[in-house]
C-alpha cells in the first residue's frame, strides 16, 4: 500500500451568511472530492492540542502524528531546516515576516504578498544596516524570512502578525516573560523599529506604492525556538521512503526534520495562482518511488487570511478540479493500491481572518476498505463519519493501518 495525504491548508471555515449560511467547503463545487468521500471513511480531527496556538506549525506536526508538546521548538527552526540553515547550539531562530503597517496599524502580514526578488533586496538592505555576529536575517520565500539570534532567550511573548490585522503595532510588540529574556525582547523590538526607518523610503517600496501595492515597511519576528529533537517518520511509523511537496518553507522544514525528501515544483506560489497541476503531477511521480507523500496546498489559508470568501471558495474548487481529479485518475492506474487522505490542518475563517483550533474534517480512502455513509465532504457532514472525533496521533495511525 502507498499513502498520500492532500493537505488543504486552512480550507475549513465557519458558516457564512453571504454563502447562504454555508462554509466555503459546503458552497464549493467539488464533485471529485465528494465522489471520493462516498468511497471513504470520514471524521473530524483535533490537530491542535489544548493550550497551544493554532498555527500551521502546530497543526501540521499534529496531522503527521508528532507529540507537539515534546518536539515543538518554534516555527523559525522548522523553516531553517527547509532553507538549509544549520541552527547551532546557543542560537535562537524566529520566523521574520515582512509586513505592511499603515497609520501605525498592521495592515497585513505579507506586505501584499511581496515577490521573492523584492524581499531579497529588502533583506539585504536590512542586513547591511544592522546585521552582526549576533543576529542576522536570512531571506526565504516572499514575506517569509528568518531571524537568527545568538544566545537569544525564547522566554518571550510574540504575536503572529496574521493573528492581529488592524492592531496598533506598538501594542503587540515583543514582551519578555522573565527578566532573563528582557535583553532579547529589547533587541527584537529595536530591530523592528530600525527596520521601519530603513524600509520607509526604500526604492523597492516607493516603486510598490507607485504601482498601488502595499509596501513592506517593517519586519515582524515571532515564534522563537531552538533546534528540535525529532524522530523521523520512518522511526515513528516504519515508512521507508517519503516526500513532502509544498511551496511553504515551514512545511518543507517539517518534512526535512521528519526525514522526508522535499520536492520543489515550478510555479508553486502558496497562493491561489499556484501550480495545482504541477503539484499533482509531482505527487504522482513521487508515489512511483516513495511509500508516503505529503502534498501541501496553501492557497485556501491565504484567502482566509485575506477574508476573501469568493477566492477561498474558488481555491477549493481549483483543488478539486486541478489537483484531486488528476490524482484520482492516475492512482487508479497504479499496480499498487494507494490510500488517500484529504483534510485541512486548521480552519482559517474568512470572517475573523485568523486560525482557530476547531476540529477539521477529514476523509480516508482505502481501496481495500468499505466506506461509511457520508456522501459529501465538509465540516458538518463528517460528524456522522466512521471515525468520529480523533486527536493526537490517532488520525495518522488510522490512515497508515
Amino acid at each position: 500500500m502507498k499513502y498520500l495525504i492532500i493537505l488543504a491548508d486552512g480550507a475549513a471555515d465557519a458558516k457564512i451568511e453571504k454563502l447562504g449560511n454555508k462554509t466555503p467547503l459546503m458552497a464549493a463545487h467539488t464533485p471529485i472530492i465528494d465522489a471520493l468521500c462516498k468511497k471513504s471513511r470520514s471524521g473530524r480531527l483535533l490537530t491542535v492540542p489544548a493550550g497551544m496556538p493554532p498555527g500551521s506549525e502546530i497543526a501540521n506536526l499534529g496531522v503527521l502524528g508528532y507529540d507537539v508538546h515534546e518536539v515543538f521548538e518554534g516555527r523559525g527552526v522548522l523553516e531553517a531546516a527547509s532553507m538549509g540553515i544549520d541552527i547551532k547550539p546557543g542560537e535562537m531562530a524566529m520566523r521574520c515576516n515582512l509586513i505592511c503597517i499603515e497609520n501605525e496599524k498592521i495592515k497585513n502580514h505579507s506586505a501584499g504578498h511581496i515577490s521573492d526578488k523584492e524581499a531579497q533586496i529588502l533583506i539585504d538592505s536590512l542586513n547591511k544596516a544592522f546585521a552582526n555576529d549576533d543576529h542576522k536575517i536570512f531571506a526565504g520565500i516572499s514575506y517569509r524570512n528568518l531571524l537568527v539570534i545568538k544566545n537569544g532567550n525564547k522566554d518571550i511573548a510574540c504575536t503572529p502578525p496574521h493573528d492581529v490585522p488592524n492592531a496598533e503595532f506598538k501594542n503587540v510588540l515583543v514582551k519578555s516573560k522573565s527578566k532573563d529574556a528582557d535583553e532579547t525582547a529589547e533587541l527584537i523590538n529595536s530591530l523592528i523599529l530600525k527596520s521601519q526607518d530603513i524600509l520607509k523610503n526604500h526604492p523597492v517600496n516607493l516603486k510598490r506604492i507607485a504601482e498601488g501595492k502595499d509596501p513592506a515597511n517593517s519586519i515582524w519576528p515571532w515564534s522563537p525556538g531552538y533546534k528540535p529533537q525529532m524522530k523521523t517518520f520512518k522511526e515513528l511509523f516504519n515508512i521507508n521512503k517519503g516526500a513532502v511537496i509544498s511551496a511553504v518553507d515551514l512545511i518543507r522544514g517539517i518534512g526535512t526534520l521528519a526525514g522526508l525528501e522535499s520536492i520543489l515544483v515550478d510555479g508553486a506560489t502558496g497562493l491561489y495562482d499556484t501550480n495545482y497541476e504541477g503539484k499533482a503531477q509531482a505527487a504522482i511521480n513521487a508515489l512511483k518511488t516513495k511509500d508516503f507523500v505529503f502534498l501541501h496546498i496553501e492557497a485556501s489559508d491565504e484567502a482566509g487570511h485575506e477574508g476573501d470568501v469568493e477566492l477561498k471558495t474558488k481555491t477549493i474548487e481549483y483543488l478539486d478540479q486541478r489537483a484531486v481529479k488528476y490524482i484520482i485518475e492516475e492512482t487508479s492506474k497504479m499496480s499498487e493500491p494507494v490510500s488517500i487522505a484529504i483534510l485541512p490542518d486548521h480552519p482559517t475563517p474568512c470572517e475573523t481572518r485568523i486560525h482557530t483550533s476547531d476540529p477539521v474534517p477529514f476523509i480516508i480512502y482505502n481501496p481495500l476498505v468499505e466506506g461509511d455513509d457520508v456522501t459529501e465532504y465538509n465540516e458538518f457532514s463528517v460528524e456522522k463519519g466512521y471515525y468520529g472525533l480523533l486527536k493526537g496521533n490517532e488520525f495518522i495511525k488510522a490512515f497508515l493501518e
